[in-house]
């Protein structure tokens, strides 16, 4: 794990970002088609990992692509002034305890991650408490978001700076030579925020997208539901104007990850998505810029209800289903070797004509 003494300024204007992402590169997706057909196996037997690999073609504009590898999960953590309203039973210092949990290796995702060759980064881009000893990238835009159902989570310029935060490490990984990105979280009552999030974009009611979290009951999770849908009727952002959502429900989380998969897709690398959060983040950055989701894989969908809103939305089928709502970057870190297979089959599977066999 590497320390950095990343800064943000958020000086540099959202629309520089934007205008670097382009869409897929339709010549390249046009070939990886026509290669599958090519492929000894019978049309379509591999299902979506056919669709997969033709995706992946676009994103990196060639044909076959090269596998996705190194790859790195980047768990960007935060806290959020909601919690204040007992929307979740934890306590806000797990948020911290986690980040030394996941700088020792001794978390989930660690070990998955582990398993799958996939290098870990966490950052802090706003976690309430002052976790400076740890080996981890710094770079707080501040300590925690303000409250969201009184008031606006973030000012322009803070959501702005964590933009900038996330935009920045894509670029940052990218040039070090990983050539695939998954996103991961960490932050009490950032289930809260996701849901807010998601019913601005989706047009979804707070009941529709409101899910249990670390696990509340029936009571906290009517409250929660509660919060939220007066959080949408306090703020009323429209879907057309991600800057203003992510001001007025945050997270810092969100968007960093934001940041950082307009990053994955200005670098042309593919982003595998974790959950609910991630889902969030990613309605958010497509906002920005439509042809972001042209970059991004579903590695899972989550139990949290909202997720599979989201991905309708996003247009994105997931490739792991198990129920998962861990967060950390766990569905990410699972589907990346499906990711690889994917890819490997394309380039590295005999043709008909090179087997010899007659089509």
């Amino acid at each position: 794990m590497r320390r950095s003494d990343h800064t943000t300024s958020g000086g540099r204007a959202v629309e520089e970002y934007l205008a670097r992402i382009g869409p897929a590169d339709e010549a390249a997706m046009r070939a990886a088609t026509e290669r599958q057909l090519a492929l000894t196996k019978p049309a379509g037997s591999l299902g979506v990992l056919e669709d997969l690999s033709v995706r992946v073609a676009g994103m990196v504009g060639s044909c076959p692509p090269a596998v996705p590898a190194p790859a790195v999960v980047t768990v960007f953590a935060a806290d959020h002034g909601v919690h204040a309203q007992g929307v979740s039973p934890w306590p806000q210092e797990v948020t911290a305890a986690m980040l030394a949990n996941f700088a020792a290796g001794g978390a989930a995702v660690n070990a998955f991650a582990a398993n799958n060759r996939v290098d870990v980064r966490v950052v802090d881009v706003g976690v309430a408490t002052d976790v400076d000893q740890l080996d981890i990238v710094h770079a707080k835009v501040r300590a925690g978001t303000r409250d969201l159902s009184t008031e606006p989570a973030l000012t322009e310029d803070e959501a702005r700076a964590a933009i900038a935060v996330g935009f920045d490490l894509a670029d940052t990984l990218v040039k070090d030579g990983y050539r695939c990105l998954l996103t991961g979280d960490m932050g009490i009552a950032n289930t809260t925020a996701s849901a807010a999030l998601i019913a601005t974009f989706t047009g979804s009611t707070a009941e529709a997208v409101t899910g249990r979290g670390t696990g509340i009951d029936d009571a906290t999770l009517a409250h929660k539901t509660k919060v939220i849908k007066a959080a949408l009727a306090l703020h009323d952002v429209p879907a057309t104007d991600p800057l203003k959502a992510l001001q007025a429900y945050g997270g810092l989380e969100h968007a960093a990850l934001a940041g950082y998969i307009l990053g994955g897709a200005a670098n042309k690398v593919p982003v595998v998505l974790d959950g609910v959060i991630a889902g969030a983040a990613a309605l958010v950055a497509q906002a920005f810029h439509p042809k972001v989701i042209d970059y991004c894989v579903a590695g899972h969908r989550s139990a949290e209800p909202g997720h599979a809103v989201a991905l309708k939305t996003l247009g994105l089928q997931p490739l792991v289903d198990l129920d998962l709502r861990l967060g950390e970057g766990t569905g990410a870190v699972l589907a990346y070797p499906i990711l690889t297979c994917a890819v490997r089959a394309l380039g590295e599977m005999a043709t008909f004509e090179s087997a010899g066999i007659s089509s």
